[in-house]
C-alpha cells in the first residue's frame, strides 16, 4: 500500500510539474505588458528629490489606470511648483485650436501656466525661474501637425535659455510602425507644424526630443528620456485615454493622418459629431449613400458646416489593417476634391500647413493620381528614416 502511495505521489509530482512547465511557457510566451515611462519611478523620483518640480503635461499622463502623474507626485512629497499645459488644457477638454487660460488645478491645488492661451510663445522669465527641472508627459499620436510636440519643443528652449534640465516620460506612439508624407518645407512653419519632419515621423516623443537637440532644431539642453518598457516600432499600442477630445476612438488615430488633410479643404471631416476624423463629406458631394450634420457639441463649438446635411464616406467599418498597410493617402481628398469639381476653392491656406509643402495641392488640381503624388515623397521617406536612426530607442 505504502509502495502504491510513493508511486501516486510521484505520478502526481510529475503531473504538477509538467503542468507547472506548461503555465510558465504560457506565461512565457504571452507578450509582456507595455509599460509608459511614469510606471518607471526609479529612473525618474530619486532625480526629483529636493528640487523644485514642474510638468509639462495634460490629461494623458496617466501613472496607472487610476491616478495621474500630478496626483502621484503630489502623493509622494514632490508636488510640482507648477503645470504648463498645452493644446486642449490640462485636463484635456478643450477644443482644437481654443485658447486655454491660466488656471489652479482643483484636484491638487497646483497653478496651472497655459502654453496655448493665444499668446504665450513660452513662460514669463518668472515663471521660468521659478523651478529646476521639467517632467514632460504627454501622449502623442505621431503626427507633424498634432501639437503636442511643439510645446515640448518650446519649453526645452526655454530651459536650455535658463540651464534647466527636461526629463520626458516616454509613451509608445500609436502609429509608430511606420512613416510617410513629405518632410515639410520650413517657409510652412505653424503651429501645426514645427520640425522639418513628415507628416507621419513614426516616433515617440521621448526620441523625437533627442533628434531635435541632435539635430540642432532646438537649443541644446540637459535632457533624458525614461524609455517605454517592452515596446517596439512594431507594437500595435492601444491607447488607455482618448488623447484629444475630437480622437475618441483607435481607428479615429489611425485614420487621422489621412484625414486630418480635410482641415485644409472646404470638406467636413464629421468635427460636431460622434465620429471625427472617421467619416468626410459636403452639402454638395453627389451620388453618396452616407449622409452626416455637424452640430455643436463638446469636441466642436462651431464645427465646419453646422447644421448643414453632408453627403460623403463613411469609413468607420474601413478594417485597421487596410489602414496600416496604406499609411498615408491622398486617395480621400482626391476623391472629395473630384466630386465637388470646383478647382481652387476647394482648398484654404491651411492645407499646406498640414501637408507641409506647395506641390502636393498643384499636382491635385493638375489631375494626378494619388500613387503619382506619393510616389514623390518616397525620397523624403527614406532620408528621414536614415536621418533619425541614430536617435531611435525602440527597435524598428
Amino acid at each position: 500500500m505504502r509502495s502504491i502511495v510513493v508511486i501516486l505521489a510521484v505520478v502526481m509530482g510529475a503531473m504538477l510539474s509538467v503542468a507547472a512547465c506548461a503555465q510558465t511557457r504560457s506565461v512565457a510566451e504571452s507578450p509582456a505588458a507595455v509599460e509608459v515611462g511614469a510606471a518607471d519611478t526609479a529612473a525618474y523620483m530619486p532625480l526629483l528629490r529636493g528640487r523644485r518640480v514642474a510638468v509639462l503635461a495634460n490629461h494623458t499622463a496617466m501613472f496607472s489606470e487610476q491616478e495621474h502623474l500630478v496626483d502621484m507626485l503630489c502623493r509622494c512629497g514632490t508636488a510640482p511648483v507648477g503645470i504648463f499645459s498645452p493644446e486642449h488644457g490640462f485636463r484635456g477638454k478643450a477644443e482644437a485650436g481654443a485658447a486655454v487660460g491660466n488656471s489652479v488645478d482643483e484636484r491638487t491645488g497646483v497653478p496651472i501656466l497655459s502654453l496655448y492661451d493665444g499668446r504665450t510663445q513660452r513662460p514669463s522669465d518668472d515663471a521660468m525661474r521659478s523651478f529646476d527641472v521639467l517632467v514632460v508627459d504627454m501622449q502623442d499620436v505621431g503626427l507633424r501637425f498634432y501639437t503636442y510636440y511643439i510645446s515640448m519643443i518650446r519649453m526645452m528652449d526655454a530651459c536650455a535659455e535658463f540651464g534647466h534640465e527636461v526629463i520626458v516620460l516616454d509613451r509608445p506612439n500609436p502609429n509608430g510602425h511606420y512613416v510617410d508624407g513629405p518632410v515639410l518645407d520650413m517657409r510652412f512653419k505653424s503651429g501645426v507644424g514645427w520640425l522639418p519632419i513628415p507628416v507621419v515621423h513614426g516616433m515617440t516623443m521621448g526620441e523625437l526630443a533627442r533628434m531635435a537637440v541632435g539635430e540642432g532644431w532646438c537649443k541644446h539642453v540637459d535632457l533624458r528620456v525614461v524609455g517605454c518598457r517592452n515596446y517596439d516600432h512594431r507594437t500595435h499600442y492601444v491607447l488607455p485615454v482618448a488623447p484629444s477630445p475630437n480622437l475618441p476612438t483607435q481607428h479615429s488615430i489611425y485614420l487621422y493622418p489621412s484625414m486630418c488633410l480635410f482641415e485644409g479643404t472646404v470638406v467636413s471631416l464629421g468635427r460636431g459629431t460622434d465620429f471625427p476624423f472617421e467619416v468626410y463629406g459636403h452639402p454638395d458631394m453627389k451620388g453618396r449613400g452616407f449622409s452626416f450634420t455637424p452640430r455643436p457639441n463638446a469636441g466642436s463649438a462651431t464645427p465646419p458646416l453646422s447644421g448643414r446635411v453632408c453627403h460623403g464616406v463613411d469609413l468607420r467599418e474601413l478594417p485597421d489593417e487596410q489602414i496600416w498597410r496604406e499609411g498615408l493617402t491622398l486617395r480621400y481628398v482626391i476623391d472629395a476634391y473630384r466630386d465637388l469639381d470646383i478647382g481652387e476653392r476647394f482648398f484654404t491656406p491651411m492645407f499646406e500647413k498640414l501637408i507641409g509643402v506647395d506641390w502636393v495641392r498643384r499636382m491635385i488640381v493638375d489631375g494626378a493620381e494619388t500613387e503619382e503624388i506619393e510616389a514623390r515623397w518616397r525620397g523624403d521617406v527614406e532620408r528621414f528614416r536614415e536621418q533619425r536612426r541614430a536617435y531611435l530607442l525602440y527597435e524598428e
